[in-house]
């Protein structure tokens, strides 16, 4: 390869600052911990609204009756919850549905928004506004004392949680050197697998409502310390032109990891000399403008449907284990794990695209089998959902990783942003999907097979990103499409391969 070409294809920032040292350590560290918090106000329902038994006080046989005036709840397991302090049963049952679907929608709008200011203001920035946001508004839950400030009050904690999953995941994936960025992005996950695990032992000690609901929020007080801790992203100082800024930040983060800082400088300005700045920042309509992009995000934003709607409709269609409640709390996140940890192997061995395509495609086929499984043969459909819930837990981190990778530096959060959107909106369709097989048994479980098989069929169009250098601008990632040999749609151009530098 001629040295213009090959020093065009440096990455500048992995070339000053290194692959991966004590600061990048530190730094993924600290980001991780916002994990936990996203886990808990993501998946508390489980806690702030669980199964409750109650009868009437009159002893009647119809507790909904209209005759019942004095409810009686079964405080044995959960001293105080959500139905208990706001009556939400019978014909009221289904605002425990709908504040999770709050939740849901406020985790979307805050994926968005945020996707949006991170790319305008930065990284940091907005991630220690998001964490603020938690905090103040997941406090204020805990006291709210009517049902519908409750509702707004978790739909700003929620839309805060969307906007710390996003900021926090894409400064991860742009301080981290290639031959990490795949293992870091998808140990970002394990945090949230431990988060839900833990609330199994919140739950199990706290039995109210309201003291659960802080002890999920008030640990984000460390999570303050992000002032202080947390830099900007030089990769998106660099993409924004601010070359002095970056340099500043590469400067401490070499000296922190005992390396030369002599040549940073000089490095930095022969790069923005060659890598002209035509864009300071992207927005939403750069996802589909191009035929290229366009392609890439419809492909990418169906695979986030596919893991918000059959993972948390899976899940749900599976139903409760039955005995111990923390006990099925604490087995439905360990079966997470192991998807999580053996994701890193199939994308370091096969890449983003054949991951992502052969976890839909075990999903969906051990779903779809389920509709043709008799109703009583237990342990057969239990394996089969089983099997697919294992495949989604690959597809999760996988697409993950596979959005950082496919949008260029200045639409990277808007890209992010908006794909994990469509995971929420998968996910707040979930329930209803899950619901149909009251009406017909084979029809859930062919849909959560049928909508992953789409989804493996729409990964023949993403390129591959396994090792590649992140695309910085709009016209690099239209370069990547067509230069990623092998791994183009039909009617690319694939005559050069998009190298990676170690």
């Amino acid at each position: 390869m001629p040295p213009a070409k090959e020093e065009q294809n440096v990455d500048i920032v992995e070339k000053c600052m290194g692959v991966m040292g004590r600061w990048q350590i530190l730094i993924c560290v600290s980001v991780f911990l916002c994990k936990l918090p996203i886990a808990w106000h993501q998946l508390n329902i489980v806690l702030l609204a669980p199964p409750t038994e109650f009868s009437c006080a009159e002893n009647m046989t119809e507790k909904c009756s209209s005759n019942c005036s004095d409810i009686v709840f079964d405080r044995s397991i959960f001293t105080n919850t959500i139905q208990m302090e706001w009556n939400l049963i019978c014909d009221r049952s289904q605002l425990v549905n709908f504040a999770q679907t709050i939740t849901m929608l406020g985790i979307l709008i805050g994926n968005f928004i945020f996707g949006l200011l991170s790319d305008k203001f930065g990284r940091r920035n907005p991630l220690i506004w998001a964490v603020i946001i938690q905090l103040i508004s997941g406090t204020a839950t805990a006291f709210a004392p009517w049902f519908w400030l409750f509702l707004l009050l978790r739909f700003i904690s929620a839309a805060a949680t969307g906007g710390t999953m996003v900021t926090s995941f894409v400064l991860v994936m742009e301080i981290t050197g290639i031959k990490w960025r795949t293992t870091l992005g998808i140990l970002y996950q394990v945090p949230f697998n431990v988060g839900h695990l833990s609330l199994a032992l919140i739950g199990y000690l706290i039995r109210d409502w309201h003291y659960v609901q802080l002890a999920i929020t008030l640990p984000s007080l460390l999570l303050i310390s992000y002032y202080w801790i947390i830099p900007e992203s030089p990769r998106w100082l660099l993409a924004l032109g601010q070359p002095e800024k970056a340099i500043k930040v590469m400067e401490k983060a070499c000296r922190f990891n005992k390396l030369e800082t002599s040549s940073i400088t000089e490095d930095v300005h022969i790069y923005m000399k060659k890598h002209s700045i035509e864009q300071a920042t992207g927005t939403f309509m750069d996802l589909v403008r191009t035929k290229s992009m366009r392609v890439k995000s419809i492909s990418i934003f169906y695979n986030w449907v596919v893991c918000g709607l059959c993972f948390f409709g899976g899940a749900q269609y599976m139903g409760q284990l039955g005995g111990n409640v923390f006990v099925n709390i604490a087995m439905s996140a360990v079966i997470q794990i192991p998807g999580t940890i053996f994701s890193i192997w199939f994308m370091q061995s096969i890449g983003r695209r054949y991951t992502l395509m052969g976890s839909d495609f075990l999903a969906g086929l051990s779903f779809l089998l389920i509709s043709f499984v008799p109703e009583d043969a237990h342990w057969p459909r239990v394996l089969l959902g089983t099997l697919g819930m294992f495949g989604l837990s690959v597809c999760f981190p996988t697409v993950y990783i596979y959005s950082g990778e496919l949008y260029p530096t200045v639409i990277r959060n808007i890209g992010v942003g908006t794909s994990s959107m469509f995971a929420r909106v998968g996910s707040m369709l979930a329930p209803f999907v899950a619901g149909l097989a009251s009406y017909q048994p084979w029809l859930a479980p062919a849909i959560f097979g049928i909508v992953p098989l789409i989804g493996a069929a729409l990964c023949y169009y993403l390129p591959e990103t396994k090792n590649c250098v992140l695309p910085e601008t709009l016209e690099d990632a239209e370069k990547f499409s067509r230069q990623r040999k092998g791994s183009v749609a039909p009617g690319l151009d694939s005559t050069i391969q998009f190298e990676a530098r170690s």
